[in-house]
């Protein structure tokens, strides 16, 4: 499959933070909140690094409980040979995350994966004498069903009114079954679509729970290149953490350095991703997933009648530590801690919230890792492209808001010029004589020329103004035409990849249509990538 691309800066597309922005061109105000800058030399520093931290006990931990978590899953070679090296101490891993989205939710869950992949096949490239593993990590312990139980599919919303509560990687998929019929009228009976039908039932039907079938439906998509899938919300994992939990329960350690950090981040002119708690471990149970709070001395499972003493909480620590979990700044911790990992790959307001722990993990002992951006793309198809290039506009141009891009286009195609600037510089020059003028007879004559001035200015405005809308209307078709394609590549507004499922662009383009787009994709680029779809 042909695919043409371009590249545009992320400065340039209108989607990316100031944050995201300044950290791509390596601003000096970030510098203090993260390590090493990706690159295949860094990345080469951060083997040296981690290699000396991470022990062999943490590496027999880690395959057994991939080998345990496998153990129902037809594992393709390439995966199990990942799995199989992490035993080594030359084996590191290149990490992404994403929720447990229905059917992989929006687009950016492709480029995500297809972010480390890429990274991992560099970097083999560049140290054939190591081996870099590419590992998806399930957000299993997440507990907002709302936000992950629906994908779009062209202009429809595929909803599943699942189960709610606790941590959502537990949830019951036996009520998905109604959704088959759903998706065998969306997605037809054409080869890729009898294709995803399948995947979809074999995901979500034939597997008791969202972590099992997020963990198929990635596997099948991405196994051939050796994609690693990782829960954790493991009973053994977590034994391995729980030293780390002790301490945020005890010492508070997380609330102490994140705070710092992020009023240090917040002084460099930067937003504060995510609050942190005093204790950033929650308790959970089938069906619940709550913060502990501690009170005097006292730990309480908030919204329950749980209530822990010290001792209770550290005897429970011990015994059921699957039943601790941490939040969103913590899970980071939880990651470096279980992986040997070299870097983590994610969305920009993911690798935000990074920015603010790194003194925490120095406080803690553990090598920070090289955070990377992951890559952006649109797909445009040839039909789309090729009505832009009727209308004599680039992909380029279509990255400006509607509102810019409508008054950008009137301006190019309008017969007549709607810019009154050379008017405006003549009349300030008439008024700037007649300035000199009220200067020489009365002062107070000076404000009623600056007021006529204004007056004259406001009318050229407004003039301006009104020949633009009167333009507007005289070509509103073509306008029009052009705010529809804009729509179709960015859906209301947004970015494409944010929502937008793969099935839509599987159904056109076929199982080719992964492996094409990865060739697109360069994992330590700074740009973000329009595709031109065949």
């Amino acid at each position: 499959m042909f695919m043409s691309t371009i590249k545009i800066p992320y400065s340039k597309t209108g989607y990316f933070s100031n944050t995201m922005c300044d950290y791509l061109e390596e601003n000096p105000s970030l510098h203090p909140f993260y390590g090493r800058f990706p690159s295949i030399e860094s990345l080469k520093q951060q083997v040296v690094e981690k290699q000396k931290s991470f022990s062999q006990v943490s590496r027999n931990t880690l395959v057994t409980q991939l080998k345990q978590q496998y153990k129902d899953i037809a594992v393709s070679e390439a995966t199990q040979k990942n799995i199989t090296a992490l035993a080594k101490d030359t084996a590191f891993t290149i990490t992404t995350g994403h929720q447990l989205n229905l059917f992989s939710g929006p687009l950016y869950y492709v480029y995500k994966i297809l972010s480390i992949i890429n990274l991992t096949e560099e970097l083999a490239l560049a140290s054939p004498e190591y081996t870099f593993v590419p590992v998806f990590w399930m957000a299993t312990e997440d507990h907002d069903l709302e936000e992950i139980n629906f994908f779009n599919f062209k202009d429809k919303k595929i909803h599943w009114d699942g189960p709610k509560g606790g941590p959502v990687g537990r949830i019951s998929t036996q009520s998905t079954q109604e959704l088959v019929a759903v998706l065998e009228k969306e997605f037809g009976q054409t080869t890729d679509g009898l294709y995803l039908i399948d995947l979809f039932k074999k995901a979500y039907t034939q597997h008791d729970n969202l972590a099992q079938a997020t963990r198929f439906i990635t596997n099948e998509l991405f196994s051939s290149y050796g994609v690693v899938v990782i829960d954790g919300d493991d009973y053994v994992l977590k034994k391995q953490f729980a030293p780390y939990v002790e301490q945020e329960l005890f010492h508070k350690t997380g609330f102490q350095e994140i705070t710092k950090s992020s009023q240090k981040l917040v002084a460099a002119g930067y937003a504060q991703q995510v609050n942190p708690r005093e204790i950033n471990v929650f308790y959970i149970k089938d069906g619940l997933r709550e913060r502990i709070i501690e009170k005097d001395g006292q730990f309480f499972v908030n919204n329950t009648e749980i209530v822990f003493t010290e001792t209770k909480i550290k005897q429970a620590l011990e015994n059921h530590p699957e039943q601790f979990s941490p939040n969103a700044l913590l899970r980071p911790l939880y990651q470096e801690v279980i992986l040997p990992n070299l870097c983590y790959v994610g969305g920009g307001g993911e690798i935000a919230y990074w920015f603010q722990l790194k003194a925490f993990f120095s406080a803690v002992s553990v090598p920070f890792p090289v955070l990377l951006l992951r890559n952006s793309a649109v797909l445009v198809s040839k039909k789309v492209e090729e009505k832009l290039k009727k209308l004599d506009v680039s992909l380029e141009d279509i990255f400006k808001n509607e509102d810019d891009l409508s008054v950008w286009f009137t301006h190019k195609i309008s017969e007549i010029t709607i810019d009154f600037s050379s008017q405006r510089i003549y009349l300030k020059k008439q008024f700037k004589s007649l300035y000199i003028q009220a200067k020489q007879t009365d002062a107070s004559f000076l404000g009623a020329v600056a007021a006529q001035e204004k007056k004259q200015l406001n009318g050229l405005n407004n003039l301006e103004k009104r020949l633009l809308k009167a333009q507007k209307r005289k070509h509103n078709n073509q306008i029009d035409r052009l705010i529809a394609l804009r729509a179709m590549i960015f859906p209301n507004g947004n970015l494409q990849e944010r929502n937008a499922n793969f099935s839509e662009f599987y159904l056109e383009y076929g199982p080719a249509l992964i492996s094409t787009i990865k060739d697109k994709l360069q994992p330590l680029g700074t740009d973000f990538t329009v595709i031109s779809l065949p």
